[in-house]
């Protein structure tokens, strides 16, 4: 499978969602909206010292990001991005910030001060496990090319419960990817691990303050 065909298979997953729940949590496959905040809560972590900072949300969905951050403070500007046409439309739909964006080609989008990925890696469907690294491992690599100043992307978590995981779902070795991180992209890395999902959540950041 390319990797064309593989946000092919992935667009058209989530635009079934969109169709069958609306703009809503599970809309974009989450279970409900407080644990599509608790998500949202942790990846926030990284910006929440710079209201001013802008922010990319890559891999959007209806833009329920936007409205979060703004509650808490957030000010700067917001992107969002996300490969299906049919989400975008929709968080255009539901949005009421001037100064947002919402941009479904990747071609379009600058660099940003941070961006921040929620659930984008969950879903790999028939895509084998190797595949789906790879694919995980390429985009964070573009996470990393298009944040100034650093980025976050939360996973399921490899140490869930063997019994309870799905075989459409990756789930991603934390430890490996915290190593991936440190030693290609910057040694200030943060792993989180300690919600009541079976997720993680890596926060990688280019400088720290003292």
């Amino acid at each position: 499978m390319s990797t064309q065909e593989l946000l092919q298979q992935t667009r058209q997953y989530y635009d079934g969602k969109l169709a069958e729940h609306g703009a809503t949590a599970r809309g974009v496959d989450w279970n409900s909206e407080e644990s599509q905040h608790l998500r949202f809560r942790e990846l926030m972590r990284l910006v929440e010292d710079e209201p001013d900072a802008s922010v990319l949300d890559y891999g959007c969905g209806y833009g329920a990001l936007r409205p979060y951050l703004r509650a808490r403070g957030h000010r700067g500007p917001y992107i969002g991005f996300d490969i299906s046409q049919r989400m975008i439309d929709a968080a255009r739909a539901e949005c009421s910030d001037a100064v947002a964006q919402f941009l479904s080609d990747r071609a379009a989008l600058e660099a940003v001060d941070y961006t921040l990925a929620s659930g984008i890696f969950n879903v790999k469907q028939a895509t084998s496990d190797e595949q789906w690294k790879a694919y995980v491992l390429d985009t964070i690599e573009d996470l990393s090319r298009i944040s100034r100043r650093g980025f976050a992307f939360n996973a399921l978590s490899l140490y869930s419960d063997p019994e309870k995981r799905r075989a459409d779902l990756f789930y991603a070795d934390p430890l490996a990817l915290f190593d991936h991180c440190a030693r290609r992209i910057s040694r200030f890395v943060s792993l989180l691990h300690d919600t009541p999902l079976y997720e993680f959540t890596l926060l990688v950041r280019f400088q720290r303050k003292a």
